[in-house]
């Protein structure tokens, strides 16, 4: 469990495609995922007060559909992350990164982001994703690890809610958005045309760029826009920038 959670653990959770994630917040949407590409539960740790916890909003047989495991507080207390687990954690699986299993009458709203490496705005951009209604969010290869406890904490539990992909670089993003006749939009602060300007008509890909660096060079396939800023900052943060952008392309 330690190894999972511990600055090595991303090669861990790599070949074993296993993660952790606690807390009541996180668990809520775990036991009920509402996308079929959801991480798996593999086991459930619970203190008695965790048990309870969960008891007092699903019905035992949600709870029975997995293997449970009870510990005391301060087993939890040792295998968690936190400091305070609340009784909750689980050992979950995800699927192999894999773009072929979406298909094109499926998708009308994808968010890709390139190189980020932030775990809060990795975190917050699914979490935005799917409050916007999104279909899939992907990240690119040499992303911050989107299974990190950092992450899945800051999905709040989106990322059982709405289908993510990751490990996918910016030539195969290209070639599935065309395959799909999908607009792909990226964002650029030094872009002629503003967000008022996507036809929302339109099946997009919403593309985001590194915290600190932007974009790479792009082809002449994307549409280039910029967001307009009033006062006197330079730039957005990106989980700013994509939320807005997100939120104007779902209304």
């Amino acid at each position: 469990m330690k190894a999972l959670l511990g600055p090595r653990g991303k090669k861990l959770r790599t070949l074993e495609r296993t993660f952790v994630a606690d807390g009541l917040q996180s668990l809520r949407s775990a036991l009920v995922p509402k996308v079929s590409t959801a991480p798996l539960i593999d086991l459930l740790y619970l203190t008695d007060s965790g048990l309870e916890k969960l008891r007092s909003e699903f019905a035992q047989e949600i709870i029975d559909r997995h293997e449970v495991i009870m510990v005391s507080d301060q087993v939890m207390n040792a295998m968690a992350d936190t400091q305070t687990p609340q009784g909750i954690l689980a050992l979950c699986k995800y699927l192999p990164a894999d773009l072929a299993r979406f298909s094109d009458s499926t998708l009308t709203k994808v968010a890709y982001f390139w190189q980020i490496q932030d775990p809060g705005n990795a975190g917050t951009a699914i979490r935005t994703a799917d409050a916007c209604g999104f279909d899939l969010v992907i990240f690119s290869d040499q992303c911050v690890d989107i299974y990190s406890p950092k992450v899945v904490r800051s999905t709040a539990g989106s990322l059982w809610n709405i289908p993510v992909v990751d490990d996918i670089p910016l030539d195969l993003l290209e070639e599935f958005a065309y395959s799909r006749k999908l607009s792909l939009v990226a964002l650029d602060g030094s872009a002629n045309q503003e967000l008022g300007e996507i036809d929302k008509r339109v099946p997009t890909v919403l593309v985001f760029g590194n915290e600190g660096r932007g974009l790479p060079e792009l082809p002449p396939g994307f549409q280039r826009i910029a967001i307009p800023m009033r006062g006197h900052a330079e730039s957005f943060n990106v989980a700013s920038a994509a939320a807005i952008t997100m939120y104007f392309l779902s209304n």
